[in-house]
């Protein structure tokens, strides 16, 4: 069995944006633009990213 994988890059800065959404872009690893993280395909994952997704771009992989 696979396991999917995102790749989670920061696109745009957030320099502006409330403190919860910085706090969620540290807690996947970004905090810069440009920087790229591998994560699980899981729910918690999905869920940070769909509040932060005005900021960051997302690629699924197989792993």
């Amino acid at each position: 069995m696979t396991e999917r994988q995102l790749v989670v890059q920061q696109v745009r800065s957030s320099i502006g944006t409330k403190p919860k959404h910085r706090g969620t872009l540290k807690a996947l690893g970004l905090g810069r633009i440009g920087k790229k993280r591998v994560h699980a395909d899981r729910p918690e994952i999905r869920g940070m990213i769909a509040k932060v997704s005005h900021l960051v771009s997302v690629e699924e992989k197989e792993a």
